[in-house]
């Protein structure tokens, strides 16, 4: 490559793409918006899987690392119904092909494998134009510009290299989730503590759901998902914390205290989560010197695979660029056949597998039911 391979976005995809390419001696500077990568908290936890994200890992040669910041006996899950009963209670037994780790610790293992000076920090790209011949030219809020000979979206959900290749947008697919945090929770929040356990909590009801994992430390981590239209947030003020939460609550009126208390009891502000999508099965024309990876790509709604899935993008385009040396359009098409294949398999699966928030049926004992078909069938 004559040129660096020129990266935008250093989340997970970017940084793991910019990590294998560094392996096989491929020069590549990423190019990220945030100012450093101190300036905003980087998420809870991920659950990185045994068939895609950790293949990714293995591809940059992260797998100790990983392993070093691996949270033991995050693994464990349990299902309780909306008046506290516990139904489904499993514990993390070390065998899991999911072992967890926060999202943070994560992207730092990939920066601090990466050479001084291969994110840029600060540099949000404004607009991009075709030159022509498969160059690219990126100009950065700053003023500043570079051409390069391949481009790689990795700016997750609201890309500005995605409109060089597809006219597709993400739209909401009608739930959302709450944030909010609970720290000290064995002494500060105990009730809350114990329903959680030591692992993931899940409580589903028609159209609404509480999920809560224990993070590093005893920190509780909720999300609280709501399948309503976005003009009903609309009508709330998150900038209100106190009647957010409140608002938020009213939805698990009835609901046991020790569930509730995750909403009403949180040490943060509630924050909203839309969730939007590519369409199903999102692809495009090949376009000489520029790809996507990730939600840039292939934006789903929370499914559990998107961070693994960017990282495996990541990883299987730097192997493709490194097997084709003198080729990048045949990287590039290799890569984008596999991948485009890979993200319409996981969509077909989650659409079968995953529960209807909104149907009936979306309830505690149904979803112990489906977990233990799955396990009797396995």
């Amino acid at each position: 490559m004559h040129t660096p391979v020129t990266v935008i976005g250093a989340g997970l995809g970017g940084l793991t793409l910019a990590r294998v390419l560094h392996i096989h001696g491929i020069p590549v500077v990423v190019h990220e918006a945030e100012p450093s990568p101190t300036a905003r908290a980087q998420g809870g936890m991920l659950d990185i899987h045994d068939y895609n994200g950790q293949l990714a890992l293995r591809a940059a040669g992260l797998m100790d690392e990983f392993h070093a910041i691996v949270l033991e006996g995050r693994q464990a899950m349990r299902v309780l119904d909306r008046d506290g009963t516990v139904l489904f209670d499993k514990a993390d037994d070390g065998t899991g092909g999911r072992p967890e780790a926060q999202r943070g610790e994560l992207r730092r293992i990939l920066l601090d494998s990466l050479p001084s000076g291969t994110v840029r920090w600060g540099h949000k790209a404004d607009s991009i134009r075709s030159l022509g011949g498969g160059r690219h030219e990126v100009t950065f809020t700053d003023g500043g510009t570079v051409v390069t000979g391949l481009l790689v979206g990795a700016d997750g959900a609201w890309s500005r290299v995605r409109p060089l290749l597809s006219d597709a947008v993400p739209e909401y697919v009608g739930t959302s989730f709450v944030e909010t945090y609970l720290f000290e929770a064995d002494t500060r929040h105990p009730a809350a503590a114990k329903a959680v356990g030591g692992g993931m909590l899940m409580a589903p009801a028609p159209g609404r759901e509480i999920f809560a994992h224990r993070e590093n430390g005893d920190t509780l981590h909720t999300y609280v998902a709501l399948s309503r239209p976005q003009d009903w947030f609309d009508d709330i003020d998150f900038t209100d914390a106190a009647a957010a939460t409140a608002r938020i609550a009213r939805e698990f009126d009835g609901w046991a205290p020790e569930l509730t208390a995750l909403i009403t009891d949180g040490d943060t502000a509630p924050v909203l989560r839309p969730h939007h999508a590519l369409p199903a099965g999102h692809r495009w024309d090949r376009v000489p010197g520029v790809t996507l990876l990730g939600d840039a790509a292939h934006l789903a709604a929370p499914n559990g695979e998107g961070a693994n899935l960017a990282m495996l993008d990541g990883a299987e385009l730097g192997k493709a660029l490194a097997a084709h040396p003198d080729d990048a359009e045949a990287a590039l098409t290799e890569y984008e056949r596999d991948m485009f294949t890979r993200s319409a398999e996981v969509a077909m699966f989650e659409g079968a597998a995953i529960h209807d928030i909104d149907s009936d049926h979306n309830t505690a004992r149904a979803l112990v039911a489906a977990f233990v078909e799955d396990e009797r069938t396995s």
